[in-house]
């Protein structure tokens, strides 16, 4: 991995999770240790309202700390109960916690190449619903990281499971002096998150 990812990595490492924050993650930990004994495909799909914010980050650091553990055949997605576009913050945010990240098409939605590690495939990184075909139809995790597109999905169609792991919108801080700090503090949050998580995987 990149070395100012791997310096990130070091500080995820070092943060303590509450209980009650455990208890939360612990869903997903059993989803992946049941696919992970049973040697199937591992598809996680995070769903927030607009796949702006929230759903990219925990896309990307899952697929990392999936990585960074060698827990084996896991393919992270990501996706909205509506299409904008991948907020530039967060792009910036990543960036800056050293992540290498290409814009592969300059659009109103544009796409996004982020690469964590010279010799693995990038995350693709763009806004779409949850159910686009670019991401899976059966077998996979839905992850709801916001409490609207939780209440206003009751239903995703072939999920084997739903399981909802909310975190606060960095979006509070859109033009403010404390944007880079909120954003920053939630990608690491995130990212302490699903390192606890995939830690907790026996292979």
């Amino acid at each position: 991995m990149y070395q100012t990812l791997f310096k990130t990595i070091g500080q995820l490492k070092r943060q303590n999770i509450s209980e009650e924050r455990k208890a939360t993650l612990q869903p997903l930990i059993d989803f992946v240790q049941q696919k992970t004994n049973s040697k199937e495909q591992i598809s996680i799909n995070f769903i927030c309202t607009h796949n702006s914010r929230r759903s990219h980050l925990s896309q990307i650091w899952a697929q990392v700390a999936a990585a960074y553990f060698n827990v084996p055949n896991v393919n992270c997605y990501s996706g909205g109960t509506e299409e904008t576009a991948l907020f530039p913050k967060v792009v910036e945010t990543l960036q800056q916690q050293g992540f290498f990240i290409n814009k592969i098409s300059d659009t109103d939605n544009p796409v996004y190449a982020i690469k964590y590690d010279e010799d693995r495939n990038p995350i693709i990184g763009f806004s779409k619903k949850y159910d686009s075909s670019f991401n899976p139809t059966s077998g996979f995790a839905a992850i709801m990281t916001c409490s609207q597109a939780d209440g206003g999905c009751p239903f995703i169609a072939g999920a084997d499971k739903r399981i909802p792991i909310t975190f606060e919108d960095p979006k509070i801080s859109d033009n403010t002096p404390e944007q880079t700090e909120v954003y920053n503090e939630r990608s690491l949050q995130i990212g302490v998150e699903m390192f606890y998580v995939f830690s907790q995987i026996k292979k």
